[in-house]
């Protein structure tokens, strides 16, 4: 009898637990972020792939190779979805020629569920951003911003979304740096707010509906994705952008684990993913859930899209034809480099680098005639590497795609400090307005307050370098985005004297400095310094 009952009791557990295992749920989250119009392959300096190279298997991403792995991934997989972290938009000439046009087309392609509005995606302007919406079979969101002022946007960008999979429910919700009306040009009539208030209002509406799967789509970068988490309950995953921030259990290069638990107010716990960007990577989480909504598990690792991934025939194709108009552009030999030039984003938002000092010379050379001592150019304005050898047109513009424009003015020796400041404010963050220089040397303390981290502020004068007068009238040449008050340069905005914001294109300009240089060697030369 007692045998009979363990075996029946045995057989009832064994029900409940074949019914609570039927009852988890799992999907798989397949992103990209920071994809800066990468439509073609890139090369390890996250430029253009020259064809040679791409066919002996040294290049990475491109939509042609992602369209094959996300393919397979999601083919793999019962309930996947496919979704972005933002900035899409700028950064190779597909941008540049095309606009959000291309993007969109590739998108489409590659099958996207939704999208979040990168700062990028407001470089010019509400208009590109809505012929972008307008062209797309997918939702593109955003909490933390109210559109309800700009006709462009007011009827069609949305906080967030719920999509089904699989017979459940899951909400999507977007977000963008609260900072963003410094870091692009979203226009007068829209104002950003901050991500934790705007989420949780999200999230409440949400709970109230029974829905139990959140997903932020954010692209706010991975610290202040660790601090939404820890402040807001009921995130049950983070896919984030902005930081390019490499994630990983298997490398040494990673700046944190695949995913990173953070503990919410509650109790249970988010997860936070972030794949680097250019496409060199596809992100993949693989997510359980419990019938109650709770994360179980939640495991994966960034795919590396490398040359083992064979490329779409059909969609190479089509990449090709679209590349015609531009490549009379790109293959243009402007100069000659006897190495590498070091444009890596994460050596040039914290300290001096060699293309910092390139472009930056560039830009003083060329107005030096004008009566101008300084350039400062900020680090985020500088997009990948060039390797060795014949520098193309291409490559300048892939360092440089932004089309800003040399800005002249004048300043005093106090501003050109408060400047400094600004520009050294949030390098732990690895912001991009961290001030690259010529004609100018200073040195920072990371360890000190914002605000305070700036001494040794020294101007060429002459053939030697001396101590800054707070109160002499100097010459300054930056980019017209930086005069603008862009990157929290609102000094150069609001102290700025005898602006002249139209000059020649920076891409122009370096391209010129780079082919008069007759061979030219990359270098730094200790103008910035860190103590």
């Amino acid at each position: 009898m007692k045998k009979f009952l363990f075996g029946a009791t045995a057989l009832a557990m064994g029900t409940a637990l074949s019914g609570a295992a039927l009852a988890d749920y799992s999907i798989t989250i397949l992103h990209t972020n920071d994809f800066h119009s990468r439509i073609e392959p890139i090369n390890k300096y996250d430029s253009g792939c020259k064809e040679e190279d791409n066919a002996e298997g040294k290049c990475f991403g491109g939509t042609a190779r992602l369209d094959t792995i996300i393919k397979e991934r999601k083919a793999a997989s019962n309930n996947a979805i496919l979704v972005d972290g933002g900035d899409q938009f700028q950064g190779s000439l597909f941008y540049t020629y095309y606009k959000g046009k291309a993007a969109a087309e590739m998108m489409n392609q590659l099958g996207y569920d939704a999208m979040t509005v990168g700062n990028h995606e407001f470089d010019d302007g509400p208009e590109v951003l809505r012929g972008f919406m307008d062209a797309v079979g997918f939702p593109v969101l955003l909490s933390n911003a109210d559109v309800s002022k700009e006709p462009q946007l007011a009827d069609v960008l949305k906080p967030s979304i719920v999509i089904e999979r699989g017979g459940e429910k899951i909400a999507l919700i977007g977000l963008t740096p609260e900072d963003t009306h410094e870091l692009a040009s979203p226009g007068p009539n829209i104002t950003f707010s901050d991500p934790v208030s705007a989420v949780k209002a999200e999230v409440a509406k949400y709970e109230a509906e029974g829905i139990d799967k959140i997903i932020v789509l954010s692209h706010s970068g991975y610290g202040v994705d660790m601090d939404l988490a820890s402040k807001v309950s009921g995130i049950d995953v983070i896919v984030g952008g902005h930081s390019n921030t490499y994630l990983s259990n298997t490398s040494d290069k990673a700046k944190g684990p695949y995913p990173t638990w953070v503990e919410a107010p509650d109790g249970n716990k988010t997860a936070i993913v972030q794949a680097y960007a250019y496409g060199k990577f596809l992100g993949e989480l693989n997510v359980t859930f419990d019938d109650n909504g709770v994360v179980t598990e939640a495991v994966g690792e960034p795919i590396i899209v490398d040359g083992a991934i064979a490329e779409n025939a059909d969609l190479k194709a089509r990449i090709k034809q679209m590349a015609e108009p531009l490549d009379e552009i790109r293959q243009q030999v402007v100069a000659q480099s006897s190495a590498p030039i070091d444009g890596d984003r994460g050596n040039c938002r914290a300290g001096e680098c060699q293309m910092g000092n390139l472009v930056a010379d560039a830009m003083l050379a060329r107005v030096k005639d004008q009566g101008v001592q300084i350039a400062i150019q900020n680090g985020g304005g500088l997009r990948a590497s060039i390797d060795a050898g014949e520098v193309t047109m291409g490559e300048v513009l892939t360092v440089l795609p932004f089309q800003n424009t040399l800005s002249t003015f004048q300043l005093k020796g106090v501003d050109v400090i408060a400047a400094l400041e600004n520009g050294v404010s949030q390098v732990e963050e690895g912001a991009g307005r961290f001030p690259q220089v010529s004609g100018l040397k200073y040195t920072f303390t990371k360890s000190k307050p914002a605000g305070e981290r700036i001494s040794n502020v020294e101007v060429m004068e002459g053939d030697a370098f001396a101590p800054i007068d707070p109160d002499k009238v100097y010459g300054v040449v930056s980019n017209n985005y930086m005069r603008g008050g862009g990157d929290g340069y609102k000094i150069f905005a609001s102290a700025g004297m005898n602006a002249y914001d139209y000059g020649p294109d920076l891409a122009d300009v370096v391209a010129e400095y780079l082919a008069g240089a007759n061979g030219y060697t990359a270098f730094t030369d200790g103008r910035v310094t860190e103590e």
